[in-house]
């Protein structure tokens, strides 16, 4: 059965920076040799988030790109802007506004600390819980 876990931010580190909650999303999925694809709500997050997956220390090296070319298919973390109509991957890190729809294993949704931006995620969960999806939620 397909899962949707939502991750609420709650840690300083993750609500200065809530794409580093993503990147460490990205890393443990890799090292679960997962192939990953991150939905970028626009360019700017989609490029701001390729940066900080290059930056994430000495030891840990994620294979990334953003999408939009024949490395598309070879690369096991793939970052999509919304105007590139990427193939869906068995886990999905949604950074959009809409619930992930098509087939996939696992959708990570994160929810931002201030509680105007959770409402729509409340919305979200329903959407899912309708579909039949297994929800689970983190505190990080």
């Amino acid at each position: 059965m397909p899962r949707a876990d939502f991750y609420l931010i709650a840690k300083e580190r993750f609500r200065e920076e809530p794409l580093l909650l993503v990147c460490e999303l990205a890393r443990k999925a890799y090292d679960a040799n997962l192939w990953t694809l991150v939905l970028a709500r626009d360019a700017d997050q989609a490029e701001a988030l390729d940066e900080m997956l290059w930056d994430m220390g000495d030891d840990a090296y994620i294979p990334h790109q953003i999408a939009g070319d024949e490395e598309d298919a070879l690369t096991p973390v793939l970052i999509a802007t919304p105007d590139i109509d990427a193939a869906m991957r068995p886990l999905v890190i949604n950074l959009r506004d809409g619930a992930v729809e098509g087939s996939f294993e696992r959708v990570l949704e994160v929810v931002p600390a201030d509680d105007s931006a959770r409402e729509p995620l409340r919305e979200r969960w329903k959407q899912y819980k309708a579909r039949g999806l297994d929800l689970k939620k983190f505190d990080m």
